[in-house]
């Protein structure tokens, strides 16, 4: 790895501000007559109203968060009324469906969706790593938070049984995984990455594919390999990087062992799956040694800043992607630079503790180079299409100067192929 490359890589240390029934559509298949609208979104981290009320617990939960509670809920309602309009014949939301594993988060959530599948979208799940057996679900109502009841495994398939689970083709028996059927030349592979079973005291960001569940996987690829049918994958947790070297500094983003992973899942057949959890809006190509490629198209939370969704038309192999983004709400015309504002806060905040490291040799202005260089990265990966910043240029030419070092324009590119935000991807092909 170059100087750059090194200096690159330490970004990525801070970037993370997690700091971070009956059926009601119709049995008839879609999309065998023309193009396939699907909508995906992501990490909504729905807090449902009755448990958050002002008070201190509140205010210091959305301090250390940066969110807004009530802005959250408008967002969700905008973008649910957007897709109402759309009226795409599917809907993916692939995990971090609540805040933190509320029961009740989980049921206010699920009538939030109604309206929309009523209207014939088929809405499908998968849980993220905040989403089941939560050891410690809260409310935050008056000064201090208080334990509130979560949802088992079992419970969570029953709770969404009509968002993928009871009319599923197969049912992973070791996860929550399942297949789904959205029309007679294509289905839906959903894996359950989450390690919910080794909870104890909260939950666990880090991701994997059982052994169980990847062979259950394959068989199923196997098959459509076999039928002639296209297979979409969702997952929480990313299957490929997004980033140069995320492995190595954001492992509990990733599947373990994710190389192996992602190139089983490619040879056998899986050209494109839709995935999480990172916060970030990111497309990226991963090609196998046998040469056969998967797009894992990275969505960003609706919880933070960009607050991003996706609008995409499937037809044969031609996946159209197209990303909206919520600026505003009524609550709040400034939503997008205000939201903004706040991630900057976090992210220069976590940036400065994390470098005070006693010992660490940085001089105090190359080290406010640094941090501001951390901040406008992260401000840009989040969104999408990594491009020229004139802040993050000046503090790049500044740490650069102060390091004795020039950098080329190309050794700062650190935006895997291809484009994040709109862009027409080829899939099933080498």
């Amino acid at each position: 790895m170059n100087r750059w490359g090194i200096i690159f890589s330490l970004f990525f240390l801070f970037v993370s501000c997690h700091i971070h029934a009956v059926q009601l559509y119709p049995d008839v298949p879609f999309g065998v007559t023309g193009p396939l609208k699907i909508a995906t979104l992501t990490d909504v981290h729905y807090l449902a109203p009755q448990l958050a009320e002002e008070g201190k617990a509140l205010f210091a939960f959305e301090e250390a968060t940066g969110r807004k509670t009530h802005e959250l809920h408008e967002v969700l309602d905008k973008v649910l009324a957007d897709l109402g309009r759309e009226t795409p014949q599917i809907l993916l939301i692939t995990g971090d469906l609540t805040n933190h594993g509320e029961r009740q988060s989980h049921l206010a959530f699920i009538e939030l969706l109604r309206p929309l599948q009523k209207a014939g979208t088929r809405i499908f799940v998968i849980p993220g790593n905040h989403d089941v057996n939560i050891p410690d679900a809260r409310a935050y109502k008056g000064d201090t938070s208080s334990p509130v009841e979560g949802i088992t495994p079992g419970e969570f398939a029953r709770f969404y049984g009509e968002f993928g689970y009871d009319k599923a083709l197969s049912r992973d028996s070791a996860s929550l995984s399942y297949l789904a059927e959205i029309d007679e030349k294509t289905w839906l592979l959903c894996i359950d990455s989450n390690r919910y079973q080794e909870y104890q005291a909260t939950s666990i960001s880090a991701g994997r594919i059982l052994p169980e569940t990847l062979a259950w996987a394959l068989q199923i690829l196997r098959e459509a390999k076999e039928k002639g049918i296209t297979v979409l994958g969702m997952m929480h947790h990313g299957l490929v990087e997004h980033m140069p070297n995320q492995e190595v500094f954001f492992p509990d983003y990733l599947v373990d062992d994710w190389k192996v992973m992602a190139g089983r899942l490619a040879d056998a057949g899986l050209g494109v799956i839709f995935t999480g959890h990172f916060h970030a809006n990111d497309i990226t190509l991963f090609t196998s040694p046998e040469g056969n490629r998967i797009f894992d198209v990275e969505t960003a939370s609706l919880a933070q800043y960009p607050f991003a969704y996706r609008i995409m038309q499937l037809q044969e192999k031609e996946l159209t992607v197209d990303t909206r983004f919520v600026t505003s709400i009524p609550g709040n015309p400034n939503l997008e630079s205000e939201s903004r504002n706040r991630l900057e806060m976090l992210t220069r905040r976590a940036a400065k503790q994390r470098l005070n490291i006693p010992g660490l040799p940085i001089p105090e202005k190359v080290m406010e180079s640094l941090i501001e260089m951390i901040v406008q990265l992260n401000l840009m990966h989040v969104r999408g299409n990594e491009t020229d910043n004139p802040r993050l240029q000046e503090s790049i030419a500044l740490f650069g100067a102060m390091m004795g070092t020039e950098a080329e324009k190309e050794s700062l590119s650190f935006d895997l192929p291809p484009a994040d935000n709109s862009v027409i991807l080829t899939i099933g092909e080498n």
